[in-house]
């Protein structure tokens, strides 16, 4: 992104929401690492007037598991500062006396404990890494198939994301695989739904055209800001490609090398 053209961004902002994996570190073996860079960016919104959240699709750890590896490598996050969608899916099903059957990540279970199980009426699917088997995957399509009115949950709709050792399909494209078998339309809790943003935006307590969404992944992270009326600024780390430039439907507000630049224009136009 050109300096000249940041102030259309920058102007009116008050609040900064970062994407989490491809942003501000890689997941892999341990802890994954860090960005470089990005620990130092993340201190130095912190230190401004901005108001700063992350928004993460993140569905292998719960929360609390989550912000403490994110803490491992450096990066000062508390978990009321963190919105992912296993907490905003507990809500929707205790609102609408749903009961789930479960195809997620070990790690993510605890997020559920406390939600009915028994006889399920629904189907919620995350990142379930190795869990995506053939067996499991039959399991839900079953449940969904059993339904009079089938109700599909995905954590997310992602098709790929990025681990120290390449790019790893993510939970859309098993969303697809049983939207399609089940004839049913998913209803997508976490990004790029604008509910998931309307509720970051709400915390903050500032309007859309106030706030600025950093990610890398031009659809869900930057689309789906775009879509709610924030701006949307794509990092060239990440899931990042090229070919995101030339995109057909979503185009960025700005493309940057990485989140220390973003941070950079931000805090260089507020003059901090």
């Amino acid at each position: 992104m050109a300096a000249a053209g940041w102030p259309g961004c920058a102007q009116g902002l008050k609040g900064v929401i970062l994407d989490m994996c491809g942003v501000l570190y890689d997941s892999g073996e341990g802890d994954g690492v860090a960005i470089p860079g990005s620990v130092e960016a993340v201190q130095r919104l912190k230190q401004s007037d901005l108001q700063l959240r992350f928004c993460t699709n993140e569905t292998q750890a719960s929360r609390d598991r989550f912000v403490a590896k994110l803490r491992r490598l450096g990066f000062d996050i508390s978990v009321k500062e963190v919105f992912s969608p296993a907490p905003a899916a507990v809500s929707v099903l205790k609102e609408r006396g749903l009961r789930p059957h479960l195809l997620v990540y070990d790690g993510l279970l605890p997020e559920f404990e406390g939600v009915d199980q028994t006889d399920p009426n629904c189907v919620v699917i995350g990142d379930a890494a190795e869990k995506f088997s053939y067996e499991n995957l039959n399991d839900a399509f079953r449940v969904l198939m059993a339904l009079d009115k089938p109700v599909l949950f995905s954590l997310g709709q992602g098709r790929y994301y990025k681990e120290t050792d390449g790019l790893k399909l993510d939970v859309g494209v098993y969303m697809k695989a049983l939207e399609f078998a089940c004839d049913v339309k998913a209803e997508v809790i976490g990004k790029p739904s604008p509910m998931f943003f309307r509720s970051v935006l709400s915390d903050m307590g500032i309007k859309p055209h106030e706030a600025l969404m950093i990610g890398d992944d031009l659809v869900n992270d930057v689309g789906g800001a775009q879509s709610c009326g924030m701006k949307g600024v794509q990092v060239r780390t990440g899931k990042y490609r090229p070919s995101d430039e030339s995109h057909a439907s979503v185009r960025a507000d700005g493309t940057v090398d990485h989140l220390s630049q973003a941070v950079d224009l931000i805090l260089g136009h507020r003059g901090q």
